[in-house]
């Protein structure tokens, strides 16, 4: 009888354990919507924004996209659906969009700045380490919510396009493809793990990070804050030469206002893609609000349709 009460209890214990070592090797279910959050790296508190669509199913696991925010801004910024529109694209495909927020030295994080390499002002000069936050930060986003690991994506506006370009210098092994909005490498050593998917967009009348190199008269005032920006054509150039890609682009839309050359037949089915806008300044194209150029942001390509489809094409091949 102790015997059979024994081996009861046991088995017990051995159900209860089970249950939960799976429920802690599970994500947690969070609910949908756009959530304020703090994530602690290297002993300092970093804001984040994460939003979860309304049609995400924790039992599929999602696509993440990191949304980089541009010099100067913050990660509410960036998740502002009046100037970005990535909020309401995430409802629209289903992708969770991770909004984080850059070094700042002040509490609330605005003013925030990307070490993307060469650029830009604090977080440079402290040498941030935005390339491990960023890693770490997906980690703690795979806790909350469930992501696919063959879809995790980053994009950025301005420095947070750099940020972009530097994690896919050294993060090609966690992000599948990166897209950068008129923000040009600025990496001085890049050497990728792997061939990955670049996508850059860039107005030709950009004022801040001219198109054909160099800083413009938008740029940060204090002009030790940012750098001698490489120009879009060797930015472009430099991922053609790391994903070995044939070196003629063939021209895949030619609209008015606008056009996209992309490379093929490079290394691990990866592709370049270059997509220019004639007019829109310093800008999102597609935004209905803008305050970093002296126009509005070009309508005549919509970032977020052409980033998203970029991105699912690339994790199809």
């Amino acid at each position: 009888m102790h015997t059979l009460n024994r081996h009861i209890l046991a088995s017990l214990l051995f159900v209860a354990l089970s249950v939960t070592t799976s429920a802690m090797a599970q994500p947690v279910s969070m609910s949908a919507g756009t959530h304020e959050l703090k994530f602690r790296f290297q002993g300092s508190a970093r804001n984040y924004l994460l939003h979860v669509p309304h049609n995400y199913n924790p039992q599929h696991p999602a696509a993440l996209v990191v949304a980089l925010h541009g010099g100067g801004g913050h990660a509410a910024y960036m998740a502002d659906d009046e100037r970005y529109g990535l909020i309401a694209k995430s409802e629209r495909e289903g992708f969770i969009a991770l909004f984080p927020n850059g070094y700042s030295k002040f509490p609330r994080g605005r003013l925030a700045t990307w070490n993307a390499g060469g650029c830009c002002g604090d977080a440079r000069d402290r040498n941030s380490d935005d390339v491990g936050f960023v890693r770490a930060l997906v980690d703690e986003i795979g806790a909350q919510v469930r992501i696919d690991r063959q879809r995790i994506f980053a994009t950025g506006m301005s420095n947070g396009g750099m940020m972009a370009y530097r994690l896919a210098c050294e993060a090609a092994d966690l992000f599948h493809a990166v897209a950068s909005v008129a923000g040009t490498e600025a990496q001085a050593d890049c050497q990728p793990a792997r061939p990955i998917p670049v996508l850059h967009i860039h107005a030709r009348n950009d004022t801040h990070v001219l198109f054909d190199g160099g800083t413009g008269p938008d740029a940060f005032r204090d002009s030790a804050k940012v750098m001698n920006f490489v120009s879009v054509p060797e930015t472009v150039a430099r991922w053609v030469k790391r994903n070995r890609c044939d070196s003629r682009p063939r021209r895949v839309l030619d609209k008015p206002g606008a056009y996209c050359d992309e490379y093929s037949g490079c290394a691990e089915t990866a592709t370049v893609r270059l997509c220019v806008t004639e007019a829109g300044g310093h800008s999102w194209p597609g935004a209905q609000t803008t305050r970093r150029g002296k126009e509005g942001a070009s309508q005549a390509l919509l970032a977020n349709d052409v980033i998203w489809d970029f991105f699912k094409a690339s994790a199809a091949r």
